[in-house]
């Protein structure tokens, strides 16, 4: 009696088809792409598209109703010599300087204070952002009735020292240190946040090496606590950096009306508002749309000078 074998089974148990296999490869290479390319169609629609979009107007004389010309680099020539832009982009960096150096070192300082054992830590970590959820028209009516020349709590206080009243929407450095006063108020408690979230990272077994060592609390702060800062703090004047170029909301409240000059002089016009102007008031489209790319490149400049200094913090090469 002969005894006849089976074949084997087309597919032996433990072995992957060509399509499994085909399957298996796209589950690990293909599905990663697929679940974050929401992300990456929603960036292209509205940011890749409209950056484009804008830089197609810029070269064109094209107004808000007509006809378009293109025009090549025109309008970024024409803003070159425009006295009015380069006004605006000093009323810009002026506030940005004015009110973001202080912003970070109050940051700093008020982020080490919430971080040491104090009562009631919570409430006084969520009192630091109350300014934040603040109305930006409410922060303005505010601030425009402690800046008022006539009842004004500024005023009234710099007359015990016998200062004449000052007009501050009438000159730059008064609107300037104004307007930045508004910035500082609204946007420290964030950034102190954030800074102090990253200072209860550091292991406190530096901290009581340096105690041991007699280091005081003064030493520590900036031989410890500031260098292990660093990428976060070159994080926060990144993100300042790029809030205060395109300051827009504080100097309009601040002026109270739409005309978007900044004053009857432009003393606190900043970029964005001259961008504003140029698009719906004046109805140049490529116009705005040049200056909107010439801040774009400020930014960039802005944030790379920023960059160098803060990786000198702490002795960083």
């Amino acid at each position: 009696m002969t005894l006849q074998l089976a074949p084997p089974p087309r597919h032996a148990p433990g072995r992957r088809t060509a399509p499994a296999r085909r399957m298996a490869r796209f589950d690990v290479k293909g599905v990663p792409y697929l679940l974050v390319s929401p992300y990456f169609l929603l960036f292209a629609v509205f940011g890749i598209f409209p950056l484009g979009y804008t830089l197609w107007v810029s070269l064109h004389d094209w107004e808000l109703a007509g006809d378009t010309e293109f025009t090549g680099v025109a309008n970024y020539g024409e803003l070159i010599t425009d006295e009015a832009f380069w006004n605006a982009v000093v009323n810009t960096l002026g506030m940005f300087v004015v009110a973001t150096l202080p912003q970070m070192v109050l940051a700093l300082l008020l982020a080490n204070a919430l971080n040491k054992k104090l009562r009631g830590r919570l409430l006084l970590r969520l009192g630091v952002l109350l300014p934040l959820v603040t109305s930006v028209v409410a922060v303005a009516v505010v601030f425009s009735q402690l800046y008022s020349r006539d009842y004004g709590l500024f005023n009234w206080i710099l007359s015990w020292f016998g200062v004449d009243p000052i007009i501050w929407q009438n000159e730059k450095w008064s609107s300037w240190i104004a307007i930045s006063t508004m910035i500082d108020w609204r946007w420290t408690g964030y950034n102190a946040i954030i800074l102090l979230a990253a200072m209860q990272t550091i292991p406190r077994d530096l901290y009581e090496a340096a105690a041991i060592d007699g280091a005081s609390a003064r030493t520590q702060f900036w031989r410890i606590t500031v260098p292990m800062l660093r990428p976060t703090i070159v994080f926060v004047v990144f993100i300042s950096t790029i809030g205060g170029l395109t300051l827009f909301a504080e100097p309009v409240m601040f002026e109270g009306n739409p005309m978007m000059t900044g004053g009857t002089t432009g003393q606190y016009q900043t970029v964005a508002m001259f961008i504003v102007k140029s698009a719906f008031r004046d109805f140049e489209m490529g116009y705005a749309a040049a200056a909107a790319w010439l801040l774009f490149v400020l930014i960039l400049i802005g944030t790379m000078i920023n960059y160098w200094f803060t990786r000198r913090i702490g002795g960083a090469k």
